[in-house]
């Protein structure tokens, strides 16, 4: 609770209203200074989308990227790893 002090306060809309509908900054005393309400409202905007960009599953043309030799050692990984303990637990 705040009690007898005032703040500033920008508020943006999210472009995607699935994740988030809006986030608010609570602007630090003496933070705009020299800062156009332009200037400000540019920089939460800035880091609402850096958040955005940032829940973004990788894409399928980044895994399409790595080279064949990765994915036969991802397997021959995954199966040595199965074949072991399977024969540590005696089947």
């Amino acid at each position: 609770m705040v009690k007898g002090t005032n703040k500033r306060v920008v508020v943006v809309k999210s472009p995607d209203p699935k994740i988030f509908e809006q986030a608010i900054f609570i602007v630090r005393e003496g933070g705009s200074e020299g800062n156009g309400a332009v200037n400000i409202l540019r920089e939460a905007e800035k880091v609402a989308s850096d958040y955005l960009d940032g829940l973004k599953p990788v894409s399928r043309r980044a895994l399409k990227r790595l080279p064949a030799p990765v994915f036969a050692l991802i397997g021959a990984l995954l199966t040595g790893a199965v074949w072991l303990t399977l024969h540590l637990i005696g089947i």
